[in-house]
Protein backbone atom coordinates (compact mmCIF):
# COMPACT_ATOMS: atom_id res chain seq x y z
CA UNK A 1 0.00 0.00 0.00
CA UNK A 2 1.13 3.12 -1.28
CA UNK A 3 0.01 6.71 0.24
CA UNK A 4 0.97 10.30 0.07
CA UNK A 5 0.98 13.88 1.59
CA UNK A 6 1.66 16.89 0.12
CA UNK A 7 1.83 20.47 2.03
CA UNK A 8 1.95 23.14 -0.66
CA UNK A 9 3.91 26.49 -0.31
CA UNK A 10 0.71 28.14 0.63
CA UNK A 11 0.71 25.47 3.58
CA UNK A 12 -2.38 23.46 2.09
CA UNK A 13 -2.56 19.39 2.63
CA UNK A 14 -3.52 17.27 -0.01
CA UNK A 15 -3.49 13.32 0.42
CA UNK A 16 -3.97 10.14 -2.34
CA UNK A 17 -1.41 8.24 -3.81
CA UNK A 18 1.86 8.39 -5.97
CA UNK A 19 -0.31 10.49 -8.39
CA UNK A 20 0.64 13.28 -6.21
CA UNK A 21 4.26 12.66 -6.66
CA UNK A 22 3.96 14.36 -10.27
CA UNK A 23 1.90 17.52 -8.65
CA UNK A 24 4.81 17.71 -6.01
CA UNK A 25 7.59 17.86 -9.07
CA UNK A 26 6.08 20.76 -10.33
CA UNK A 27 5.43 22.94 -7.52
CA UNK A 28 8.80 24.16 -6.43
CA UNK A 29 8.04 24.79 -2.78
CA UNK A 30 5.76 21.90 -2.09
CA UNK A 31 7.00 18.85 0.70
CA UNK A 32 5.78 15.44 0.23
CA UNK A 33 5.24 12.84 2.60
CA UNK A 34 5.08 8.61 1.14
CA UNK A 35 4.70 6.22 2.93
CA UNK A 36 4.89 2.78 1.64
CA UNK A 37 3.69 -0.25 3.64
CA UNK A 38 4.68 -3.86 2.27
CA UNK A 39 6.93 -5.20 0.56
CA UNK A 40 9.10 -2.88 -1.92
CA UNK A 41 8.41 -4.63 -5.38
CA UNK A 42 10.46 -4.19 -8.33
CA UNK A 43 7.52 -1.23 -9.31
CA UNK A 44 8.04 0.25 -6.37
CA UNK A 45 12.11 0.25 -6.24
CA UNK A 46 11.57 2.14 -9.62
CA UNK A 47 9.73 4.61 -8.27
CA UNK A 48 12.28 5.24 -5.29
CA UNK A 49 14.98 5.00 -8.27
CA UNK A 50 12.92 8.37 -9.96
CA UNK A 51 12.89 10.32 -6.48
CA UNK A 52 17.11 9.94 -6.61
CA UNK A 53 17.12 6.89 -3.94
CA UNK A 54 19.95 5.12 -3.76
CA UNK A 55 20.06 1.88 -4.68
CA UNK A 56 22.01 0.54 -2.01
CA UNK A 57 19.77 2.09 0.37
CA UNK A 58 16.60 0.09 -1.57
CA UNK A 59 18.60 -2.99 -1.48
CA UNK A 60 19.18 -2.11 2.93
CA UNK A 61 15.49 -1.08 3.43
CA UNK A 62 14.93 -4.69 1.50
CA UNK A 63 16.38 -6.96 4.05
CA UNK A 64 14.75 -7.59 7.43
CA UNK A 65 18.07 -7.97 9.76
CA UNK A 66 19.97 -5.77 8.29
CA UNK A 67 20.90 -3.43 11.44
CA UNK A 68 20.22 -0.11 11.83
CA UNK A 69 22.34 2.62 9.87
CA UNK A 70 22.45 5.99 8.92
CA UNK A 71 23.99 7.29 5.84
CA UNK A 72 24.49 10.40 3.62
CA UNK A 73 24.22 10.42 0.23
CA UNK A 74 23.96 13.71 -1.96
CA UNK A 75 20.29 14.10 -2.75
CA UNK A 76 19.52 12.83 0.75
CA UNK A 77 20.29 10.85 3.99
CA UNK A 78 18.54 7.19 4.65
CA UNK A 79 18.16 6.05 7.90
CA UNK A 80 17.52 2.63 8.78
CA UNK A 81 16.01 1.63 12.13
CA UNK A 82 14.05 -1.50 14.25
CA UNK A 83 10.80 -0.47 14.69
CA UNK A 84 8.46 -2.68 16.98
CA UNK A 85 4.91 -4.18 15.61
CA UNK A 86 4.59 -5.37 19.19
CA UNK A 87 6.01 -6.45 22.72
CA UNK A 88 4.38 -8.30 25.53
CA UNK A 89 4.98 -8.50 28.96
CA UNK A 90 7.31 -10.93 28.43
CA UNK A 91 9.57 -9.07 26.32
CA UNK A 92 8.76 -10.72 23.18
CA UNK A 93 9.48 -8.56 20.33
CA UNK A 94 8.81 -8.89 17.21
CA UNK A 95 10.88 -6.33 15.07
CA UNK A 96 10.11 -4.52 11.53
CA UNK A 97 12.78 -2.58 10.03
CA UNK A 98 11.26 0.95 8.99
CA UNK A 99 13.56 2.99 6.31
CA UNK A 100 13.57 6.38 5.83
CA UNK A 101 14.67 8.93 3.12
CA UNK A 102 14.99 12.58 4.20
CA UNK A 103 15.96 15.50 2.09
CA UNK A 104 14.73 18.96 2.05
CA UNK A 105 11.71 18.91 0.45
CA UNK A 106 10.92 15.04 0.39
CA UNK A 107 10.64 11.90 3.21
CA UNK A 108 9.84 8.25 2.65
CA UNK A 109 9.13 5.88 5.14
CA UNK A 110 8.86 2.22 4.19
CA UNK A 111 7.54 -0.64 6.24
CA UNK A 112 6.65 -4.11 5.68
CA UNK A 113 3.50 -3.99 8.01
CA UNK A 114 1.23 -1.53 9.98
CA UNK A 115 4.11 0.81 11.74
CA UNK A 116 2.24 2.26 14.95
CA UNK A 117 5.29 5.27 15.10
CA UNK A 118 4.57 6.40 11.44
CA UNK A 119 0.90 5.83 11.53
CA UNK A 120 0.98 8.32 14.83
CA UNK A 121 2.73 10.93 13.33
CA UNK A 122 0.39 10.32 9.88
CA UNK A 123 -2.60 10.92 11.47
CA UNK A 124 -1.04 13.97 13.76
CA UNK A 125 0.79 15.70 11.26
CA UNK A 126 -1.59 18.31 9.68
CA UNK A 127 -2.34 19.34 13.67
CA UNK A 128 1.26 19.58 14.43
CA UNK A 129 2.32 20.77 10.67
CA UNK A 130 5.83 18.34 11.02
CA UNK A 131 6.09 17.80 7.36
CA UNK A 132 7.56 21.54 6.91
CA UNK A 133 10.36 20.50 8.33
CA UNK A 134 10.92 16.65 6.86
CA UNK A 135 14.13 15.81 8.99
CA UNK A 136 12.32 16.89 12.45
CA UNK A 137 9.79 14.53 11.49
CA UNK A 138 11.62 11.69 11.28
CA UNK A 139 13.69 12.71 14.25
CA UNK A 140 10.46 12.57 16.03
CA UNK A 141 9.22 9.43 14.40
CA UNK A 142 12.66 7.78 15.96
CA UNK A 143 12.23 9.30 19.18
CA UNK A 144 7.96 8.11 19.59
CA UNK A 145 9.84 4.50 18.86
CA UNK A 146 12.17 4.90 21.66
CA UNK A 147 9.70 5.94 23.69
CA UNK A 148 7.60 2.48 22.81
CA UNK A 149 10.47 0.71 24.04
CA UNK A 150 10.58 2.80 27.00
CA UNK A 151 7.44 1.94 28.06
CA UNK A 152 7.61 -1.45 27.51
CA UNK A 153 10.92 -1.74 29.89
CA UNK A 154 9.52 0.45 32.52
CA UNK A 155 6.60 -2.22 32.74
CA UNK A 156 9.55 -5.21 32.86
CA UNK A 157 10.81 -3.72 36.20
CA UNK A 158 8.18 -4.60 38.39
CA UNK A 159 7.95 -8.24 36.91
CA UNK A 160 11.69 -8.12 37.44
CA UNK A 161 10.86 -6.90 41.36
CA UNK A 162 8.48 -9.97 41.89
CA UNK A 163 11.00 -12.41 40.37
CA UNK A 164 13.64 -11.28 43.09
CA UNK A 165 11.28 -11.64 46.19
CA UNK A 166 10.46 -14.96 44.57
CA UNK A 167 13.69 -16.10 44.40
CA UNK A 168 14.67 -14.52 48.31
CA UNK A 169 11.06 -16.90 49.52
CA UNK A 170 12.59 -20.37 47.48
CA UNK A 171 10.72 -20.42 44.84
CA UNK A 172 13.62 -21.37 43.03
CA UNK A 173 13.08 -23.63 40.08
CA UNK A 174 10.28 -21.79 38.14
CA UNK A 175 11.95 -18.49 38.73
CA UNK A 176 15.72 -19.29 37.49
CA UNK A 177 14.03 -20.14 34.31
CA UNK A 178 12.31 -16.88 33.93
CA UNK A 179 15.38 -15.32 35.17
CA UNK A 180 17.13 -17.17 31.87
CA UNK A 181 14.82 -16.45 29.56
CA UNK A 182 14.49 -13.05 30.66
CA UNK A 183 18.24 -12.60 29.92
CA UNK A 184 18.51 -13.77 26.92
CA UNK A 185 15.52 -11.43 25.76
CA UNK A 186 17.28 -8.46 27.21
CA UNK A 187 20.76 -9.51 25.43
CA UNK A 188 18.72 -9.37 22.20
CA UNK A 189 16.81 -5.79 23.24
CA UNK A 190 20.69 -4.38 24.41
CA UNK A 191 22.16 -5.45 20.84
CA UNK A 192 19.34 -3.38 18.99
CA UNK A 193 19.68 -0.84 21.22
CA UNK A 194 22.81 -0.78 21.03
CA UNK A 195 22.82 0.18 17.09
CA UNK A 196 20.08 2.80 18.06
CA UNK A 197 22.29 4.52 20.29
CA UNK A 198 25.46 4.42 17.77
CA UNK A 199 22.86 5.80 15.21
CA UNK A 200 21.41 8.49 17.39
CA UNK A 201 25.26 9.79 18.55
CA UNK A 202 26.08 9.94 14.50
CA UNK A 203 22.96 11.89 13.89
CA UNK A 204 23.84 13.81 17.28
CA UNK A 205 27.67 14.35 16.65
CA UNK A 206 28.26 14.44 13.29
CA UNK A 207 24.52 15.25 11.35
CA UNK A 208 24.15 15.52 7.67
CA UNK A 209 23.21 18.37 5.34
CA UNK A 210 19.35 16.61 5.45
CA UNK A 211 19.00 16.27 8.86
CA UNK A 212 20.88 19.07 10.26
CA UNK A 213 24.23 19.56 12.16
CA UNK A 214 26.02 21.71 14.89
CA UNK A 215 24.10 23.84 16.97
CA UNK A 216 21.30 24.57 14.37
CA UNK A 217 17.31 24.38 14.47
CA UNK A 218 17.59 20.75 14.86
CA UNK A 219 20.39 20.45 17.88
CA UNK A 220 17.34 19.97 20.64
CA UNK A 221 15.35 16.98 18.75
CA UNK A 222 18.55 15.47 18.09
CA UNK A 223 19.62 15.77 21.59
CA UNK A 224 16.40 14.41 22.92
CA UNK A 225 16.86 11.43 20.31
CA UNK A 226 20.45 10.47 21.91
CA UNK A 227 19.23 10.90 24.92
CA UNK A 228 16.22 9.09 24.60
CA UNK A 229 18.46 6.15 22.74
CA UNK A 230 21.23 6.44 25.56
CA UNK A 231 18.80 5.68 28.54
CA UNK A 232 17.16 2.26 26.50
CA UNK A 233 20.15 1.10 26.54
CA UNK A 234 21.69 2.02 29.84
CA UNK A 235 17.99 0.79 31.44
CA UNK A 236 18.43 -2.49 29.28
CA UNK A 237 22.11 -2.98 30.57
CA UNK A 238 20.98 -2.55 34.05
CA UNK A 239 18.38 -4.78 33.87
CA UNK A 240 20.44 -7.76 32.14
CA UNK A 241 23.01 -7.28 34.81
CA UNK A 242 20.45 -7.41 37.58
CA UNK A 243 19.00 -10.48 35.87
CA UNK A 244 22.61 -12.00 35.56
CA UNK A 245 23.01 -10.58 39.40
CA UNK A 246 20.06 -12.38 40.51
CA UNK A 247 21.03 -15.87 38.98
CA UNK A 248 24.93 -15.67 39.81
CA UNK A 249 22.66 -15.42 43.84
CA UNK A 250 20.70 -18.23 43.48
CA UNK A 251 23.75 -19.82 42.43
CA UNK A 252 25.76 -18.93 45.46
CA UNK A 253 23.16 -19.72 48.02
CA UNK A 254 22.64 -22.81 46.52
CA UNK A 255 26.45 -23.46 46.96
CA UNK A 256 26.38 -22.31 50.36
CA UNK A 257 23.96 -25.23 51.07
CA UNK A 258 25.36 -27.43 49.59
CA UNK A 259 28.74 -26.91 51.33
CA UNK A 260 26.56 -27.00 54.87
CA UNK A 261 25.22 -30.16 53.98
CA UNK A 262 28.84 -31.83 52.23
CA UNK A 263 30.56 -30.49 55.59
CA UNK A 264 27.70 -32.40 57.89
CA UNK A 265 27.94 -35.28 55.41
CA UNK A 266 32.33 -35.43 55.89
CA UNK A 267 31.66 -34.54 60.10
CA UNK A 268 29.49 -37.37 60.06
CA UNK A 269 31.98 -39.62 58.07
CA UNK A 270 35.31 -38.24 60.04
CA UNK A 271 33.38 -39.92 63.44
CA UNK A 272 32.35 -42.83 61.58
CA UNK A 273 35.74 -43.20 60.68
CA UNK A 274 37.69 -44.52 63.79
CA UNK A 275 34.51 -46.47 65.13
CA UNK A 276 34.47 -48.42 61.79
CA UNK A 277 38.42 -49.36 62.01
CA UNK A 278 37.72 -50.27 65.60
CA UNK A 279 34.90 -52.87 64.69
CA UNK A 280 36.65 -54.01 61.70
CA UNK A 281 39.70 -54.25 63.58
CA UNK A 282 38.04 -56.91 66.15
CA UNK A 283 35.99 -58.59 63.45
CA UNK A 284 38.78 -60.27 62.23
CA UNK A 285 38.91 -64.19 62.37
CA UNK A 286 41.84 -64.36 63.93
CA UNK A 287 42.22 -67.54 66.46
CA UNK A 288 44.56 -65.56 68.63
CA UNK A 289 43.19 -62.55 69.86
CA UNK A 290 44.09 -62.21 73.54
CA UNK A 291 41.37 -59.32 73.78
CA UNK A 292 38.33 -61.48 72.86
CA UNK A 293 39.07 -64.01 75.94
CA UNK A 294 38.83 -60.48 78.47
CA UNK A 295 35.35 -60.43 80.77
CA UNK A 296 34.74 -56.53 80.40
CA UNK A 297 36.44 -56.43 76.42
CA UNK A 298 33.03 -55.66 74.87
CA UNK A 299 32.15 -52.74 77.48
CA UNK A 300 35.54 -51.62 77.30
CA UNK A 301 35.74 -51.43 73.01
CA UNK A 302 32.12 -49.82 73.49
CA UNK A 303 33.56 -47.23 75.74
CA UNK A 304 36.03 -46.31 73.85
CA UNK A 305 34.56 -45.53 70.66
CA UNK A 306 31.96 -43.91 72.43
CA UNK A 307 34.67 -41.91 74.20
CA UNK A 308 36.11 -41.48 70.28
CA UNK A 309 32.66 -40.12 68.83
CA UNK A 310 32.13 -37.64 71.86
CA UNK A 311 35.87 -36.39 71.85
CA UNK A 312 36.11 -35.65 67.90
CA UNK A 313 32.30 -33.83 68.29
CA UNK A 314 33.99 -31.83 71.03
CA UNK A 315 36.74 -31.00 68.66
CA UNK A 316 35.05 -30.17 65.79
CA UNK A 317 32.40 -27.53 67.88
CA UNK A 318 35.53 -26.16 69.55
CA UNK A 319 37.20 -25.34 65.46
CA UNK A 320 33.55 -24.50 64.87
CA UNK A 321 32.81 -27.06 62.13
CA UNK A 322 29.43 -27.20 64.48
Amino acid sequence: MMKTRLLSAQGQYQYGDEGLIEQWRDQGGSILWLDIEGELTADIQNLLLSLKCDPLAISDCSRVRHPPKVEEFDHDTFILFRGMSGMDEDLNLQPMPVGMWVSERLLITAHPGHAVSVQHFWDQEEQQRLLKTPNILAMRILHYVGGRYLDKLMEFEDTLAGLEDALLADETDTVMRELVVYRSRLRKLHRIFSYHRALAEQILHGGTIHLGSGKDKTHHVRRDLFDRCERLHSLCHMYYEICGDLVESHISITSHHLNNTIKILTIITAVFIPLSFIAGLYGMNFQHMPELGWHYGYFTVLGVMLTLAVGMLALFRKIRWL
